[in-house]
């Protein structure tokens, strides 16, 4: 039997190193990870995210949820490893409301809210005492509100954020009649409502294109663009940049101004 040699011994061993270095410069290959999402868009886009991650090594398993609620306790409670589908004043309010260790490691895309009626074809026609729906959740309600001062419709305390009420609305020349409702209720209002404000993900959902359907748009300066949230404890796996990395591709970018034509819009 012929041993090798001290130098081919050395060599193969060096050789073995190399590869282990490799393989630790590369701590996401063969990984797999859980991303919680919900129904419609969200799922959609991670689904492009994931042929992506796959390239880098990255196995991205999509779990949908039917209840936004319960997405971000799942990914503290370590049910999931990370979600894409919630935008930043929604987490902020979920963390000092529930005291949640979840914190956005990104910001993806912005599913604008928009203002549609089956009723009317222009703000100008809404009539005195409309019935105007939005979002009945904190987060959104105050979102609506600016939007419908954006549209000249009503006009908010001076200083007032995205966190307004309808305590803070000064004038409203239209007398709107503000109804809050749940969000997924919200296209259905609009065979009893006539004016409803609803976000994106939702309208979509419903057979609505805002860019083609809606009355009134939410711009590009909005503070509602989605984020990826990851549990606090997960911050620093090695499979948090590569999931950042393949969401905000060129490729993923691409899918999304193909598939959603304007209507929903990457932040990168």
């Amino acid at each position: 039997m012929k041993f090798p040699s001290l130098p081919q011994l050395l060599a193969s061993l060096g050789m073995g190193l190399l590869v282990s270095l490799s393989a630790a410069a590369s701590p996401a290959a063969s990984h797999s990870i859980t991303l919680g999402v919900t129904a419609g868009p969200h799922a959609q886009i991670a689904e492009a995210v994931a042929e992506v991650a796959k390239t880098k090594g990255l196995e991205v398993r999509l779990v949908e949820f039917t209840d936004g609620l319960l997405l971000n306790t799942a990914t503290e409670r370590g049910e999931i490893d990370a979600n894409a589908f919630q935008h930043t004043p929604y987490l902020n309010q979920q963390v000092k409301d529930r005291g949640l260790k979840v914190q956005s490691v990104a910001r993806t895309v912005l599913m604008p809210i928009a203002g549609y009626s089956r009723r009317v074809q222009s703000l100008d026609a809404l009539p005195q005492g409309a019935q105007v729906a939005i979002p009945s959740d904190p987060t959104n309600s105050g979102r609506a509100l600016k939007l419908l001062e954006a549209g000249g419709l009503l006009k908010l305390r001076d200083g007032v954020s995205f966190d307004a009420t309808e305590l803070d609305i000064i004038d409203n020349p239209k007398k709107l009649r503000i109804l809050p409702l749940e969000q997924a209720q919200l296209p259905r209002s609009l065979e009893d409502v006539d004016f409803s404000v609803i976000n994106s993900h939702f309208a979509l959902n419903a057979g609505l294109v805002p860019k083609r359907d809606a009355l009134l748009l939410e711009g590009q300066l909005s503070e509602y663009f989605c984020l990826i949230g990851v549990g606090e404890k997960n911050l620093q796996q090695p499979w948090v940049p590569v999931l950042v990395e393949s969401f905000r591709s060129p490729e993923v970018k691409a899918f999304i101004e193909k598939k959603f034509e304007g209507n929903i819009i990457a932040g990168w």
